[in-house]
């Protein structure tokens, strides 16, 4: 299956600049990306990296692998619905999924339906299958609800995976948390590379920076 990955190597999880630099920044969000990347393949799916920019995939993966991509710096909703039209069944999986697993994507990738959505948290659309060209995709606003009610106006099918390891994109520091609880990939090495650990305070599992990271 095709898999759309958009991702921004320009200016990244901007949320996290109180902790991260921003050279930082585009480093952990290159790790994320390695990691997804990795996942899809895993998986059994073709990634295809949707960018804001042109940069070089190549260093990504430890493997050497590579991933073709596609520059188009206009609105997220109408790259991925261009890139959508460009041949069905795709799925469209965001680049700070730092916890996504093959088996996660596999349940996505299999789940029947002609439009497949993984919500993430506060209302998101983290991931999503589309198999029917009657449907558009909208990440403006509680995108989750809208596509779920788009796809219902257009008479497709469709199905909710409910999935913790596509629930959390990693966009503020609280998420560090659970990259260094749950992470197995790039993205957590980088972390702990990078000084982060987790420290129970008051009896709350919290992140800390160990000075000089």
């Amino acid at each position: 299956m095709r898999v759309v990955v958009p991702f921004d190597p320009g200016s990244p999880n901007t949320r996290l600049s109180a902790v991260l630099s921003s050279d930082e920044r585009r480093e952990f969000a290159d790790a994320m990306l390695a990691d997804v990347l990795s996942a899809v393949r895993a998986a059994g799916g073709d990634p295809e990296i949707l960018s804001t920019a042109a940069f070089d995939v190549t260093d990504l993966d430890a493997n050497g692998d590579s991933a073709p991509v596609t520059v188009d710096d206009r609105d997220l909703s109408a790259a991925v619905n261009d890139a959508l039209a460009e041949g069905l069944p795709a799925a469209v999986v965001m680049a700070d999924l730092a916890l996504a697993t093959p088996d996660a994507l596999t349940e996505l990738f299999d789940t029947a339906g002609d439009v497949v959505v993984a919500p993430g948290r506060g209302g998101g659309t983290n991931a999503l299958v589309v198999r029917t060209d009657g449907f558009a995709v909208d990440y403006h606003g509680v995108s989750y609800a809208d596509h779920v009610a788009a796809a219902e106006a257009a008479g497709a099918s469709v199905a909710t995976v409910d999935s913790f390891r596509l629930a959390v994109d990693v966009d503020d520091p609280p998420d560090l948390l659970e990259v260094l609880v749950h992470g197995t990939g790039s993205a957590a090495e980088w972390l702990r590379n990078a000084g982060f650990a987790v420290v129970v305070e008051d009896g709350e599992p919290t992140v800390t920076r160990e000075s000089g990271g």
